[in-house]
Order: structure tokens, then C-alpha cells, then sequence
């Protein structure tokens, strides 16, 4: 028998790409501003899993970064997205949108 919580891993990755754009989406933000945003939801997540992520949406020209100095170190990688990555995300808004009154009108 399958286990339930297996046919929600790939669900939960893409969801969280969504929810990255989203965050970088308000405004520019710093790896551990992501995090701390994600932490305490089921979406909760290492810098492990979000770099690579942030990697992609880089390589796929939907975020972009710029190195701001720091008082406390050295300097940070901030990001936000590209006119590409604010497509996207109107786009994904929208089907999210969709997909929930689809979702509640089958539910009824």
C-alpha cells in the first residue's frame, strides 16, 4: 500500500516554488528572510533545499540578485523577481485562483 504522505512531496515542491515567487515577489529579500517566511508552515524548508530553487528560478530568468553590504559581515545576496518571474507569478496567481473555486465547487 502507497503511503498517502508520498503523493504530496511533488505537490509540496511545486507549491513551494510558487510561495518563493510569492515572497520575492513583495520584496527584495535576503535567504534568511525566505526562510524565516516559510518556517513554521508546511512549507518549511533548509537553506539546503532553497538555493538550488533560487538557482533554477535564476537560470529560467524569473528572479535575479544584487550584493547589498551588511553592518554585520560580509555582503548579502538579495532577490527579487525579473519582469520574466512577475509573469510567472501573475500566471500562477491566477491558476491558483482556478484551481481553489474548481476545487470548492466540486467539493459541494
Amino acid at each position: 500500500m502507497t503511503d498517502p504522505e508520498s503523493k504530496l512531496i511533488p505537490l509540496r515542491k511545486g507549491l513551494l516554488e510558487f510561495l518563493v515567487l510569492k515572497i520575492v515577489g513583495h520584496e527584495s529579500v535576503y535567504v534568511p528572510d525566505i526562510l524565516r517566511r516559510l518556517a513554521g508552515t508546511e512549507f518549511a524548508t533548509q537553506e539546503g533545499t532553497l538555493y538550488p530553487l533560487l538557482s533554477k528560478l535564476r537560470r529560467e530568468d524569473l528572479v535575479q540578485y544584487e550584493w547589498r553590504e551588511s553592518e554585520t559581515g560580509p555582503p548579502r545576496k538579495y532577490y527579487r523577481l525579473t519582469a520574466a518571474g512577475e509573469a510567472q507569478l501573475a500566471v500562477l496567481d491566477e491558476y491558483w485562483d482556478r484551481i481553489n473555486h474548481t476545487i470548492a465547487a466540486i467539493g459541494r
